[in-house]
């Protein structure tokens, strides 16, 4: 009998490359994981694909070393050991975001802190670290293909929620699907806000008691499902004929009932 919750779990992480592809975290490059469900020992990813043509039928299941664990059959991400190091190095981490969004990249560039501008940016939290993997590997293609670059960059985020890669990218976590696709866009908007603050003057930021009471809150309100439903249905409107299968779980809203008119 086919596994239910596992088939629903393809689904969600499917629809989250989707989103993140649409609310403008990932272009052509970046993936987000999940950890196994059922199996912490597991993980899935996509083939190597756009995020935006990612399928529940395109992914693949890793053991933590990074190895599939029947032939794929399909051209792989390169960079896959990013997600199979944290998985391995943070047992709390169900999921894992990895992008260059160009809210981020006059951070990167730049080498400046992150900072938490309004409260949703909590869910990056206070000055994450940076990753250099010059430091350790000298020169390279600046891309994250080795198990012990993995490692290093799993070192680096600690027990952080994010880590931003020198002259790259950022890579961040969560402790669901949606909660990792949640902090993703939220701390992409938050960077976009802090740059175009910068630009103005100094920007202010939220002290390190409100950014760890905003963050604890952001599985405990309505807020996380109410985005992840917003953003199914605005990727609805430009998905649904190309893959029907990803809908928004959530039943349409009922239509109004109002006063019958007579006609004139």
């Amino acid at each position: 009998m086919p596994n239910k919750k596992l088939a629903d779990a393809r689904v969600e992480l499917a629809l989250a490359n989707r989103i993140a592809a649409n609310e403008g975290v990932l272009d052509t490059f970046g993936h987000v994981s999940m950890r196994h469900p059922d199996n912490p020992q597991r993980y899935f990813l996509s083939k190597s694909s756009a995020p935006d043509m990612v399928t529940p039928e395109g992914l693949i299941e890793y053991d933590l070393d990074s190895q599939p664990v029947r032939e794929p059959g399909a051209a792989q991400y390169s960079e896959r050991v990013i997600h199979g190091e944290i998985y391995k190095a943070r047992p709390d981490v169900m999921s894992v975001c990895h992008h260059h969004s160009p809210a981020f990249m006059p951070l990167i560039a730049t080498s400046a802190d992150y900072v938490p501008v309004f409260h949703l940016g909590a869910t990056g939290g206070i000055k994450p670290p940076y990753w250099d993997q010059h430091d350790e590997f000298g020169d390279t293609i600046m891309l994250v293909r080795t198990p012990e670059e993995g490692a290093s960059l799993a070192r680096a985020l600690g027990q952080h929620r994010m880590v931003l890669m020198k002259r790259h990218g950022v890579t961040i976590t969560g402790t669901s699907v949606p909660d990792c696709v949640y902090r993703a866009v939220q701390t992409c908007r938050n960077a976009d806000f802090q740059v175009r603050g910068m630009s103005i003057g100094k920007v202010a930021s939220l002290t390190e008691g409100e950014v760890r009471l905003a963050d604890e809150i952001t599985g405990k309100t309505t807020g996380l499902i109410r985005s992840w439903d917003s953003w199914v249905r605005r990727l609805a409107k430009f998905d649904v004929a190309r893959a029907p299968s990803l809908k928004s779980t959530v039943a349409p809203a009922k239509p109004r009932r109002g006063r019958k008119t007579r006609r004139r």
